[in-house]
């Protein structure tokens, strides 16, 4: 699945879709909501407003004996409601049966009469405390917001001479407002909540191809490519051009074909490659042990020889012994590169360190060497020819770039059941970081550090390189971890 890191988060692409949906939809509910609950609120404010306009008009008619008419502001402007002949449907005689309206005059600011409108048709009289409320209540013929002990209700009122009258209902208008309100948010978190898993679903259905496009993606980067794998069976199933997901897979398809030939031309170039390096090798064996045999035979001539003559035969003897161990090492590479079966028999690799570091204090004498051995016989399952070899140059590695007066330590256990540790130490030099990659590889050699340490003795630098080959002929791992006067390379391998 794509993902992106947000906010120190990471977010797939799917809940980003889906939560880009919700937050779309719910920005369009939240505004259609509001213009509805704003339009409605000032409608039903409007219409309250002239309703009681016009109950206040009946209400004075009633009060003063005669007939209704149109009141007018201070100024002389009309009130909203009010064209003459009082409100629709007849006059009004006081406050409406079961409306829970009120009707108070006042004059001069004393309470002359108020009442309460009940259901049935009956008043009650109104709280006192609500009486002070309605005092203060201007009465210039404009409706207003008042709290009172009943609730939310609308006042108007209207001045002639002392008198005051004033007339107050329910807000239905704002009690209708909040109950839609309340509705809206309902709908919404439904709404939001059924979009939420509708947009779930079309999103996972509508990134299925590219989901198969990561899988095939991620199925060919598990595959060993560095081993010579170089068939890549996955690909995207039947992409569809006419959309973008379609085009990566046809652009996905097209890289794999492209990178299949071209792992299909390397591996070929490496098999003859490898197949040219041990056909030479074996084909120098003979030539080589032919010289140094007539350069033996040659230096053990009974008949006096010249000393320059000796001292030539003496070094093609042993540069004809280092082109064999040369040649040798190459050979063994090419047969580990080949897949050669190694013998599988039950090694003692207490014994192989003990014969190797004993062989090393006779090769490198001026070097200290130290075993750290359990007490109790190591074994694994290997070629032991081998595994003695890795031994070997590994003491050989450590001998040949490290100074005179090296101590190595070489410490032999198990870390965890069913696994074998072998860590050959120094307190050399160390290796320069940029060698330090590539140590393994075959040839590799550095310039500085270990190389320069006070030892002239060559080196092939293919040491290290059989260690890596023949360690992972066993199924096992081994690295290296150097710094400035120590330097540690550690061998794992598994007991069977």
């Amino acid at each position: 699945m794509v993902v992106t890191r947000v906010s120190g988060q990471v977010r797939s692409l799917r809940a980003r879709l889906v939560g880009t949906v919700l937050l779309l939809f719910t920005v369009a509910c939240v505004a259609i909501g509001v213009a509805t609950t704003l339009s409605l609120d000032r409608y039903l404010s409007t219409r309250q407003d002239r309703e009681l306009s016009f109950s206040l008009e009946g209400f004075v008619a009633q009060q003063t004996g005669r007939a209704p008419g149109r009141l007018t502001h201070d100024d002389g402007t009309p009130t909203p409601g009010g064209q003459g002949g009082g409100p629709p449907g007849g006059m009004f005689l006081g406050p409406g049966p079961g409306t829970n309206a009120i009707g108070a005059v006042l004059d001069d600011g004393r309470v002359v009469s108020a009442r309460l409108a009940q259901r049935g048709g009956t008043t009650t009289a109104v709280p006192e405390a609500d009486l002070a409320a309605l005092r203060s209540v201007p009465a210039d013929t404009t409706a207003r917001d008042v709290t009172l002990s009943l609730g939310d209700y609308r006042v108007i009122g209207w001045t002639e001479g002392t008198t005051t009258y004033l007339i107050a209902q329910p807000d239905n208008a704002g009690a209708t407002v909040s109950r839609l309100v309340v509705i809206e948010l309902v709908v919404l978190g439904g709404a939001v909540v059924l979009t939420g898993s509708a947009a779930a679903v079309l999103v996972r259905r509508a990134l299925r191809p590219l989901e198969r496009v990561a899988g095939v993606a991620a199925q060919v980067g598990n595959l060993p490519l560095d081993r010579g794998e170089v068939h890549l069976a996955a690909r995207v199933p039947d992409p569809d051009p006419r959309t973008e997901v379609g085009q990566v897979g046809t652009a996905l398809n097209h890289m794999l074909d492209n990178v299949e030939g071209a792992l299909a031309t390397r591996q070929e170039s490496e098999t003859r490659l490898r197949r040219f390096v041990a056909d030479a090798s074996h084909e120098l064996r003979t030539p080589l042990t032919a010289i140094r045999g007539y350069a033996e035979l040659s230096r053990r001539e009974r008949e006096p020889v010249p000393e320059r003559t000796t001292h030539a035969l003496a070094r093609i003897s042993s540069q004809a012994e280092r082109m064999s161990t040369l040649v040798e090492d190459l050979l063994l590479l090419a047969r580990l590169d080949a897949g050669r079966p190694l013998e599988r028999a039950e090694v003692d690799l207490t014994r192989l360190v003990l014969d190797a570091v004993g062989d090393a204090h006779v090769a490198g004498r001026d070097h200290r060497w130290f075993p750290q051995l359990p007490d109790e016989p190591v074994t694994v399952t290997g070629d032991a020819h081998r595994l003695a070899q890795v031994v070997t140059n590994l003491f050989a590695n450590a001998r040949t770039h490290t100074p005179p007066g090296t101590t190595v330590t070489v410490t032999l256990g198990h870390p965890v059941p069913g696994r074998v540790r072998l860590q050959v130490a120094d307190d050399g030099p160390g290796i320069a970081p940029d060698v330090l990659p590539r140590v393994f590889e075959r040839f590799a050699r550095g310039a500085e550090g270990r190389t320069r340490a006070g030892n002239d003795t060559p080196s092939t630098g293919l040491g290290l390189a059989i260690v890596a080959a023949v360690v992972a002929a066993h199924d096992g791992t081994v690295g290296v971890d150097s710094a400035p006067g120590r330097t540690v390379f550690t061998v794992e391998l598994p007991v069977r």
